[in-house]
């Protein structure tokens, strides 16, 4: 009796198992979070199965319709890869998702994408040992946001920086902000004496890079300063460019500023000119220049590539004042070299705050070092928090 009641047992053991390994897969479907909509996104628990060999994502547009297949996977990603979405819990390694944003249609044409504000049934099939079981039926509508809440810490931090520069610029208005000494930008008042004396020009060589990058925006900003000194000390002032675009503004800017100074009659539009177009013709030409008109001054600002060699090196030969500049940190062994005064880096982006004692250029100047001490601090600080598996700055600053 006993080795009939053990085997019952035994049996209804096997009933439950073959039982729960057809329990159909709980799912959830929901909207994708912080998209422009026409996607949803479907997760489902981690399949401890190694029979499993395919998923597939089917979609109705009514509870009773007939479903179509809207995506298939063999090996759909987990939560976890996804943590600006959901989150740095461990649970997510136990959770797949998946992302669809389209699904076939009956005559077999060409995908219908989702709909925002539609309601759309959705269901998972998972092929076992050969067998496709399926999910319940889950609901959702696909819709656009608004915001992405992934990035509210980007926000924060413009929000944070933004209100820092207003402050600053604030405080520059009622008393002078110490910027710290830069010798190459104090060196521009003796290099263009010491041209007005000879009776020699002043050579402005641009960088090779056009008018929207920010080397070159800065190197046309003190280029207007320069021509508002050579404007008062009555120096002939010569512009070499590579680009069109830069060229237009570089006169547009030096006009401005003799008419600033009250001299507009000794502005020559034919002094800021079209050197060559391609890097080392237009290396080739500035150095001609250099050798054959002896400028008494050489100042070189933007972003250079090669030719700042061929360049520093001639105009060293001819005994000029050189002053350079470049955030290009592969050119900066070469001015430093052979140049009387170099800008490094960031020192040609406050060029034009440190020249001109503008309020709003000065304390935008110090609310952005401001700014980037902050960021440091929080990257050293969230360093040391990282080596002790603390890694809540880490999480904190991952969507930026």
């Amino acid at each position: 009796m006993s080795k009939i009641t053990s085997c019952i047992a035994i049996a209804g053991i096997f009933l439950q198992v073959a039982a729960g390994a057809q329990e159909p897969v709980k799912i959830e479907v929901f909207d994708t979070p912080n998209d422009a909509g026409g996607s949803l996104t479907i997760t489902w628990p981690l399949s401890t199965s190694a029979q499993t060999s395919e998923y597939r994502i089917y979609v109705a547009t009514a509870a009773d319709g007939r479903f179509q297949l809207a995506a298939t996977t063999t090996a759909p990603a987990l939560k976890s890869t996804e943590p600006t979405l959901f989150g740095h819990a461990e649970a997510n390694d136990q959770f797949h998702v998946l992302h669809f944003t389209d699904h076939d249609t009956e005559g077999g044409g060409e995908p219908m994408p989702l709909r925002d504000g539609t309601a759309y049934f959705v269901r998972l099939g998972v092929t076992t040992d050969g067998d496709e079981l399926f999910s319940d039926v889950h609901s959702a509508e696909p819709g656009g946001n608004w915001f992405n809440t992934a990035k509210w810490n980007n926000l924060i931090i413009s929000v944070g920086l933004t209100l820092v520069i207003l402050f600053y610029i604030s405080v520059a208005r009622r008393k002078d902000l110490f910027i710290r000494r830069i010798a190459g930008l104090e060196a521009l008042d003796e290099a263009l004496g010491r041209a007005t004396e000879m009776g020699k020009s002043v050579l402005f060589v641009h960088g090779l890079k056009e008018m929207d990058k920010i080397s070159t925006i800065a190197a046309v900003s003190i280029l207007g300063r320069v021509a508002q000194r050579t404007a008062r000390f009555d120096t002939d002032l010569r512009v070499a460019n590579v680009d069109p675009v830069v060229m237009s503004v570089s006169q547009e800017v030096v006009k401005e500023a003799y008419l600033q100074q009250g001299r507009p009659d000794a502005y020559r539009p034919d002094s800021i000119f079209m050197a060559a177009t391609e890097q080392f013709s237009y290396a080739a030409a500035v150095a001609g220049i250099m050798v054959r008109e002896r400028p008494a001054a050489h100042i070189m600002m933007g972003y250079f590539y090669a030719e700042s060699m061929l360049l520093a090196e001639t105009g060293s030969t001819t005994g000029a004042i050189q002053i350079a500049g470049t955030d290009a940190y592969t050119q900066l062994p070469f001015f430093v070299t052979t140049c009387d005064y170099t800008l490094m880096g960031e020192e040609l982006y406050a060029a034009s705050a440190y020249l001109s004692k503008e309020p709003k250029l000065l304390g935008s100047l110090k609310g952005q070092d401001l700014g980037k001490a902050l960021i440091i601090g929080l990257v050293l600080v969230g360093t040391a928090l990282a080596s002790f598996e603390v890694d809540f700055l880490t999480h904190l600053f991952a969507s930026l």
